[in-house]
């Protein structure tokens, strides 16, 4: 058979992913290849954990609905949701699989947790994402900027502020007004 029709197994692309991960926090040089690979992993670790506080999010609320129907029918709660250290992630025209160590996933999936719960503010759960991210960011991959995370959520928040602000601006409603009279 043709070499280009085997596709490599998903436990071949994650060890590809761990070896990817460790090579960029081994490397010594600040020569420009080196700035590039670990900007690139910064890329990929920005996407995981993204991804990671998204999953933790879902997941905790498929458990929250499954744990009630056990609660209900008298059954024992299912295990909790627990994170991958792999995500898949979209680069170009291929998915390639990202690797964070287990302190991060199961950090940025605790905070989705949270944030489902309703336990963390959005703006505290990017604060607490950003710190996880600027200590992979500045102290793992060395790099002088940290990337930023949570961007999904920041857009969402900027547009609720713009939302508040044109309807402080808006004019009063006269008494007995409907708001489609303005």
């Amino acid at each position: 058979m043709l070499g280009f029709f085997n596709k490599n197994s998903p436990a071949d692309e994650m060890k590809r992913a761990v070896a990817a991960y460790e090579k960029v926090l081994s490397l010594k040089s600040e020569s420009h290849d080196a700035r590039i690979a670990r900007m690139r992993m910064g890329m990929l670790c920005r996407a995981h954990l993204d991804k990671t506080f998204i999953a933790g999010a879902e997941q905790t609320a498929l458990w929250q609905e499954h744990a009630n129907l056990a609660l209900v029918s008298g059954k024992p709660a299912p295990d909790l949701p627990t994170p991958s250290k792999f995500q898949k992630i979209r680069a170009g025209e291929a998915d390639i699989y990202a690797y964070l160590p287990e302190e991060y996933v199961q950090e940025a999936f605790a905070l989705g947790a949270k944030y489902q719960k309703m336990e963390l503010s959005a703006v505290k759960a990017i604060e607490a994402m950003q710190a996880l991210a600027n200590q992979i960011s500045l102290y793992d991959l060395r790099l002088k900027e940290p990337f930023q995370v949570m961007s999904f959520l920041r857009e969402e928040l900027a547009s609720q502020e713009d939302l508040s602000a044109t309807d402080e601006n808006a004019p009063p409603v006269p008494h007995g007004a409907n708001e489609g009279d303005r």
